[in-house]
């Protein structure tokens, strides 16, 4: 066993029994009695639980630790060194996931944590220099935004929004019902119920320009509504698809293509020229627009139509912006 191991199991033999002999500690912890007093000596000094010696009932005791005595002065259920260190692992990438969303209610557990596994066998900054997660695109929200909506979405209460639509350009107040938040490529939305369009909507978290929670219960409305018409479409502007869009990769990209998830549904072969065929459903084209963009000369969309002709306006477009009239 480790020291946090053992520690943690002091405490639970402690919360079992009334007195406990140095014969039993011992056999338990299968360590020597020196050790067995630093342990002691690491509670009582790190923790202030005050376990006692007593000769006559023959054994340690603690009343701190008895059912009832309101102490609970070691942080902590029973977990490994493993599984605090997973544990903090956990903590640091969601916090590098999206800074500032949750450092503020994790930090007393991580404190706890790193409290129960020592110095020595944990330095607070080794997992950003040994685990980074970088963001690309990313859009910052606001923390109390955050904390905010996550809390109406469990809570299942409506909200009061002021939301800046970047399309139209227009700030509105809405009322909606929120059924659930995803995360999709490095920034987060409001799946919900709004009631001012009386249909369901995907908002921005980093467009709220103001939230509050209000007392009245959130409409529910099915997971299979939700997925049919928020999470069937290509990627988050979302709705039933109502195309299916056939690309054509040369195969120089194939490889990576291959590996892609562009939908949850999308089908894919490759040719015996080594070119990849990928057919992705979708609904609104503009995100998937831009995903084909990505991919220049390297593809050519070969369905439908409309789809073909909307890269081709953008292809001629950038085009003209970078010729070069010769004098």
């Amino acid at each position: 066993m480790s020291q946090t191991e053992r520690v943690l199991r002091i405490q639970q033999m402690l919360q079992i029994k009334k007195v406990i002999p140095r014969e039993e500690f011992l056999g338990e912890l299968e360590v020597s009695l020196a050790t067995f007093k630093r342990d002691l000596e690491f509670l009582r000094s790190r923790f202030q639980v005050n376990i006692e010696w007593n000769r006559e009932r023959g054994g340690y005791y603690c009343e701190d630790l008895r059912p009832g005595a309101g102490q609970g002065n070691i942080p902590g259920p029973m977990y490994s060194a493993s599984e605090i260190h997973a544990l903090l692992l956990m903590q640091d990438l969601l916090i590098q996931f999206q800074p500032g969303l949750l450092e503020i209610d994790l930090a007393p557990l991580r404190q706890r944590l790193q409290l129960l596994l020592g110095a020595r066998h944990f330095e607070p900054d080794q997992i950003r220099r040994r685990i980074r997660i970088l963001h690309m695109a990313s859009r910052p929200v606001d923390a109390k935004c955050f904390q905010l909506v996550s809390m109406a979405t469990l809570s299942r209460r409506r909200l009061h929004l002021t939301y800046f639509g970047r399309f139209h350009n227009e700030e509105t107040v809405r009322e909606v019902s929120p059924q659930r938040l995803v995360y999709y490529r490095a920034n987060w939305y409001l799946d919900s119920w709004c009631h001012l369009r009386n249909d369901l909507r995907s908002f921005a978290l980093d467009m709220i320009r103001h939230a509050e929670i209000s007392d009245t219960p959130a409409d529910e409305i099915p997971d299979e509504a939700l997925d049919a018409n928020l999470g069937s479409g290509y990627g988050i502007f979302t709705g039933a698809p109502q195309n299916t869009a056939v690309l054509r990769f040369e195969p120089n990209v194939t490889p990576w293509v291959s590996r892609e998830i562009w939908h949850s549904r999308q089908t894919q072969q490759i040719e015996p020229t080594g070119h990849l065929v990928l057919s992705v459903p979708y609904s609104a084209d503009y995100e998937l627009t831009m995903d084909i963009l990505r991919y220049g000369a390297n593809v050519e969309v070969l369905a439908p139509d409309d789809l073909r002709r909307r890269v081709e306006e953008q292809l001629r477009a950038a085009v003209n912006r970078y010729q070069v009239t010769s004098s």
